[in-house]
C-alpha cells in the first residue's frame, strides 16, 4: 500500500475504490507488528479497529460517513477512552480502565476516526525523551539508538514510522512539538482553552493542551477544527467560535515575522539547526515578508517559571493517586500511612517522584512566596512581553529544539540537561499561545529538524495557514537543492 501524506489523499482513494478502511487498518496493523522494536504502542486494538473499519466502510458506501472517515489514529496513553486501559505510562495505574471517553477523543470518533491503539509516553507526561515510561523507552524510527522526544514520543514515532496516520498527544511544555521535531512530523499545540481537557490525565492543569501529531498541516487543521469548541465538562475551555481551519489554509499577504536572536546565534544550538532555521528566514525575506530579530529580556526565566509552576500543579494533581481508590496498591503496607508512602514510592518512577517533591517544596509554607508566588508574577510578565511582541509581529519563529534527537540514555543522569531540551517550546505554554512544529529538513546524519511557528492566543487560523505556506516554501527550497 502506498504511503499517504494526507487524509484527503486517503479519502480520494476510498471514494475511487482503490482501497477500503478495512485494508488500511490491516496495513497499519502489519506495520505495527513489523516495528515492535520501536515500542510505540502500549496496547493495540486490532479486532476492535477491524470491526470499526467495516462499519465506516458501510457508511462510506451509504454516503453517511463523517469528516474523518479513513483516518486511523493512535491515542497517547493519557487520553481516556471508555472501556479501555489508560495508565499515563505508569505502574501507578496498573489495570485501570476508563469509565468515560475524553471529549477530544469522542469528537473524532463521532466523525468516524478509527482508533488503533494507545501509545507509549513519558510517565504522567513528564519528560522530554520518552525514557521515563513504565513500559520502557520508545525508539526513533530514523535511528533506533536515539530517542523520539517526549512526552508524546510513542505518538510521534508511530506517525513517523507510518504505524497510524495521525495521533493525539498532549503538550504541557512542548510534549507534542518536541517529539514532532525529532521525528519529522507536524505537531500542533493549540491555544490554552481551545480544546477541552476533559478526559486528559492532568499533569499541570493551567498548561496542559491536547494537540494532534500528523503528516501534514492540513490534517492538523482538520483535527483541531473537529476537537475544538465549548464543552460543559471543562470550565476552562473557550466558548469562542471555531473557524473552519481546514478550509482556510491559503496565506497570501506579507507577514511580519520575528525570530529569537538567541535561538539562532547561540552556540548551544547545533549548527545544522541554526543553518536550517536561517535558511527558512532567508526564504521568507526573499518572498517579501518582513523578518527581523527580536530580543526577549525574560527568556532566561522561561524554564524556571515553567518548572516551578508545573511541578507545583503536578504535586497537587497527583495527590489523588494514593493506592486507596484505584491503581497500584503496595502489598507491603501495614497501616494507612504506610499504604500511602509505599504505594506512591513503588508506583511512581524516578522522574515523577522528583517533580512531586519539587512541587511540594515550592508549595510549602516557608517557600510559597519565594517560589510559587514569584513564578506566577513572572508568568504574568512573560505574558505581557509576549503580547507586546505580537503587537508588532504576526508570528515568532525559532528552532523547536537546540539539538536533534539525542541517544538513548545520554541525558537520563542529568535532569537539567534534559529540561533544557524544552527551552524554545515552554513560552507558548506559559502564555497560552498556539504553536506548531513543522519539518525543516535533516542534519548530516539524516536526523529530522523542526522549525517552530508561534502566534498570538487564538490565532490558529493564521498560524495554520502560514505554516501550510511555510511547509510548501521549505519543500520548494529542498527541491531546488
Amino acid at each position: 500500500m502506498k504511503e499517504y501524506l494526507s487524509l484527503a489523499d486517503i479519502q480520494h482513494d476510498l471514494r475511487a475504490g482503490n482501497t477500503t478502511c478495512e485494508e488500511l487498518v490491516g496495513y497499519y496493523l502489519s506495520r505495527i507488528d513489523a516495528h515492535r522494536h520501536l515500542n510505540a504502542f502500549v496496547e493495540v486494538y486490532a479486532e476492535e479497529a477491524r470491526a470499526r473499519a467495516l462499519e465506516v466502510d458501510a457508511r462510506l458506501r451509504e454516503g453517511t460517513a463523517g469528516k474523518l472517515a479513513g483516518l486511523v489514529v493512535g491515542l497517547k496513553d493519557v487520553l481516556c477512552h471508555a472501556g479501555h486501559g489508560v495508565q499515563a505510562g505508569s505502574h501507578m495505574l496498573d489495570n485501570y480502565r476508563s469509565p468515560f471517553t475524553a471529549t477530544a477523543v469522542q469528537r473524532i470518533l463521532d466523525e468516524d476516526a478509527i482508533v488503533i491503539g494507545r501509545q507509549n509516553c513519558d510517565e504522567f507526561a513528564m519528560g522530554s525523551s520518552n525514557e521515563s515510561s513504565y513500559f520502557g523507552p520508545v525508539r526513533n524510527a530514523a535511528d533506533s539508538t536515539r530517542v523520539p522526544g517526549g512526552s508524546s514520543g510513542g505518538s510521534a514515532a508511530a506517525v513517523q514510522a507510518n504505524l497510524c496516520h495521525a495521533a493525539l498527544g498532549s503538550d504541557t511544555g512542548g510534549s507534542v512539538r518536541q517529539p514532532a521535531a525529532f521525528c519529522g512530523t507536524v505537531g500542533l499545540k493549540p491555544s490554552y482553552g481551545r480544546v477541552s481537557r476533559w478526559g486528559l490525565i492532568a499533569y499541570a492543569s493551567s498548561f496542559d493542551c491536547i494537540g494532534p501529531i500528523t503528516r501534514s498541516v492540513e490534517d492538523a487543521a482538520l483535527l483541531l477544527e473537529i476537537m475544538a469548541g465549548p464543552d460543559e465538562h471543562d470550565s476552562t475551555v473557550s466558548t469562542r467560535e471555531v473557524p473552519a481551519y481546514s478550509r482556510e489554509l491559503h496565506w497570501e499577504q506579507p507577514a511580519r515575522v520575528g525570530y529569537l536572536r538567541e535561538a539562532v546565534e547561540s552556540e548551544a544550538v547545533e549548527p545544522a539547526i541554526r543553518e536550517r532555521t536561517l535558511a527558512v528566514l532567508n526564504q521568507l525575506r526573499e518572498q517579501g515578508h518582513t523578518v527581523e530579530p527580536i530580543e526577549m529580556p525574560l527568556l532566561r526565566y522561561f524554564l524556571p517559571t515553567y518548572y516551578i509552576l508545573t511541578t507545583a500543579e503536578a504535586s497537587s494533581n497527583l495527590s489523588r493517586f494514593d493506592g486507596v481508590r484505584y491503581g497500584y496498591r503496595s502489598p507491603e503496607a501495614s497501616n494507612l500511612e504506610g499504604l500511602y508512602k509505599k504505594s506512591r514510592t513503588e508506583g511512581f518512577g524516578d522522574e515523577v517522584r522528583r517533580r512531586i517533591l519539587l512541587g511540594t517544596f515550592v508549595l510549602s509554607a516557608n517557600y510559597y512566596d519565594a517560589y510559587y508566588t514569584k513564578a506566577q508574577r513572572v508568568r504574568n510578565l512573560v505574558r505581557k512581553e509576549s503580547e507586546g511582541l505580537f503587537d508588532h509581529h504576526d508570528f515568532l519563529i525559532s528552532p523547536v529544539t537546540p539539538t536533534t534527537a539525542f541517544r538513548l540514555g545520554e541525558k537520563m543522569d542529568d535532569p537539567l540537561q534534559m529540561y533544557l531540551a524544552d527551552i524554545f517550546t515552554v513560552q507558548a505554554n506559559v502564555v497560552g499561545a498556539p504553536a506548531i512544529s513543522i519539518p525543516n529538513g535533516t542534519d548530516e546524519a539524516g536526523l529530522p529538524i523542526g522549525v517552530q511557528v508561534m502566534a498570538r492566543p487564538f490565532a490558529e487560523q493564521d498560524l495554520l495557514a502560514f505554516s501550510n505556506y511555510l511547509t510548501e516554501l521549505i519543500g520548494a527550497g529542498e527541491s531546488v537543492k
